[in-house]
């Protein structure tokens, strides 16, 4: 299916991350700048969630909404009477008093209460839980108890409500962040109690936990970002985070009907070994492969002559360039001869180097070397990392004057920054960050949630991937793609960088959808390209989608598996 099939998608603007406080001010500023009152941003919050739920859990008809007493229960309130009043048979559960609700949770309590809307009940000891074993039998359950604005530990009756929904099986809605979760946690998971979610949604703009935490009892359970009115210009951060995914308007572009492969850019691929020192001719070759699939106007794989072959049989699109081999089958230093490089790096416009390089010394020497007589954006993987990180004066050198991507999983981070894998896994962020602000390159630490931190101190995040895609040959084609979309944009670097890896996280994640996260090779992701190149993370409802994929895009994938 061409390009011209396609509905226009939404743009997307610079999703940037706001702290707890920084949302507290945003909705301040709403309201008193640009006059919007603080009970239409609920109204809206409300039909908003109603709406999800009754997209993303079309078969519910028994709905439970705990509710708190502050904002986030006034959001669950306005919920419950709206699907009340679509027909849905809705039980709300008030943790305590209702003399104690205040401000716009008042109003939603007297609008949901007058007249009553399903059943109500009010809650104000945790004895009192125990009569209401009915409620745990729904279809699912809301959790508006506590939001952005939580300071741990889950206390009281809202920790005694979790214990209490232990004993039920129904999937659970969570309305900002499950209760329990700080709105400003980095990690993955949180030491105190929290509620479990088989989907999240937010409003106006991710907090930090929805980028990092593990929120969803899965990977691929949703957590989306509804619109309720706030403009663009009370969305003020300091934290210098932003999502990978809103670079993918970028790659959405149209092509001008004039185009030709030099508007395109060629990329330059170096890899490979073949013999003593082991075979590895499929990482550049997957690199390659990416990088046209990418929509590089050429390729050309650079690979010791006794890998060529192998390498040139993974397209007939794919240009190939014989370097002289070492005994061990490993790229000779004599390919840095004035004449090779010369040929070599001809009308080249992006290099990538690494991928099943080997560190023979005379590869070594060669890699270094390459590296210091080009100044084209070059991407830089696997063995060229560690080679780097033994040459730490040079890679400052490298990076002056010219794009730099270094994509390093944990333990090559490790290496790179001279510190235990265990330290950058516990801080991630600040690794990422102060890595690539001191030495000026942009830096894509790979893992569970991605991190594209560049130069400036910004950081992108990215929610896209799956654990199907712990196989060797994933971060070949990561490179590959950095390396194709860096060819096309080399004026917008930043964005070409967040949209491959963007891209190459939402392929396996659709490509999974049709195999296993056993099973799922690679390779298997190139086949998904083209459907994320069109993926649009707008749904028709505005809901954009952080994590998991719409009803619309599964549907095509369960008629995929119908026909397989």
């Amino acid at each position: 299916m061409g390009n011209s099939s396609q509905p226009e998608c939404t743009t997307i603007a610079c999703m940037n991350v706001l702290s707890a406080a920084e949302m507290q001010t945003c909705d301040r500023l709403t309201t008193e700048r640009f006059g919007i009152p603080s009970i239409d941003l609920m109204r809206a919050a409300s039909a908003a969630v109603a709406a999800f739920a009754r997209q993303q859990f079309p078969l519910a008809r028994r709905v439970t909404v705990v509710c708190g007493r502050g904002n986030n229960g006034g959001d669950g309130m306005m919920a419950a009477r709206l699907l009340a009043s679509a027909g849905l048979e809705v039980t709300t559960l008030l943790l305590g008093a209702r003399d104690s609700l205040a401000g716009d949770a008042a109003i939603a309590w007297r609008e949901l209460t007058s007249p009553a809307h399903g059943l109500i009940h009010i809650i104000e000891t945790a004895e009192d839980l125990a009569g209401h074993k009915a409620a745990l039998e729904a279809d699912l359950i809301l959790d508006a108890v506590v939001g952005t604005g939580f300071k741990p530990p889950l206390r009281g009756l809202a920790a005694a409500a979790l214990e209490w929904l232990k004993a039920s099986k129904a999937p659970v809605l969570a309305i900002d962040l499950p209760s329990g979760w700080p709105a400003d946690a980095t990690t993955a998971t949180v030491a105190g109690p929290v509620w479990p979610a088989d989907a999240v949604i937010t409003f106006t703009a991710p907090k930090p936990a929805h980028f990092f935490g593990q929120l969803t009892r899965r990977w691929e359970q949703p957590i989306v970002v509804a619109p309720i009115g706030s403009p663009q210009e009370a969305m003020i951060s300091a934290l210098g985070l932003h999502w990978t995914g809103s670079a993918l308007a970028l790659t959405q572009a149209r092509r001008t009907a004039a185009a030709n492969k030099g508007n395109f850019g060629h990329v330059l691929v170096v890899g490979g070994t073949l013999g003593t020192a082991g075979g590895k001719s499929g990482a550049p070759a997957m690199a390659s492969l990416a990088a046209l699939r990418a929509g590089a106007g050429l390729v050309t794989a650079a690979v010791p002559a006794p890998v060529l072959p192998l390498v040139a049989a993974i397209a007939p699109e794919l240009m190939t360039f014989p370097l002289a081999a070492t005994l061990a089958g490993c790229i000779s230093a004599e390919n840095l001869a004035p004449e090779v490089l010369a040929a070599l790096t001809a009308s080249k416009t992006v290099l990538a180097i690494g991928p099943g390089l080997g560190k023979d010394p005379e590869t070594v020497k060669f890699t270094t070397g390459l590296l210091s007589a080009t100044k084209m954006p070059a991407v830089i993987d696997a063995d060229a990392l560690n080679i780097l990180a033994a040459e730490p004066v040079l890679l400052a050198k490298l990076a002056k004057g010219r794009t730099l991507v270094l994509t390093p999983h944990p333990g090559e981070m490790a290496r790179l920054a001279g510190i235990p894998t265990a330290e950058v896994q516990a801080n991630r962020l600040e690794v990422a960050r102060n890595f690539a602000q001191r030495t000026r390159v942009t830096l894509v630490l790979k893992g569970a949630r991605t991190l594209v931190a560049h130069p400036d101190g910004r950081v992108a995040v990215n929610t896209t991937g799956n654990p199907g895609m712990a196989k060797g040959g994933s971060g070949d084609l990561l490179t590959g793609l950095i390396a194709g979309l860096l060819a096309q944009y080399p004026a917008d670097a930043a964005r070409a960088v967040e949209a491959a890896v963007y891209l190459h996280g939402l392929a396996a994640d659709l490509a999974v959808r049709e195999a296993d996260e056993h099973t799922l090779l690679a390779t298997d992701s190139l086949a998904q390209l083209a459907r994320a190149f069109r993926f649009c993370a707008i749904g028709p409802n505005g809901y954009l989608w952080l994590q998991g994929l719409p009803a619309e895009v599964l549907q095509t994938a369960a008629l995929f598996e119908a026909k397989g």
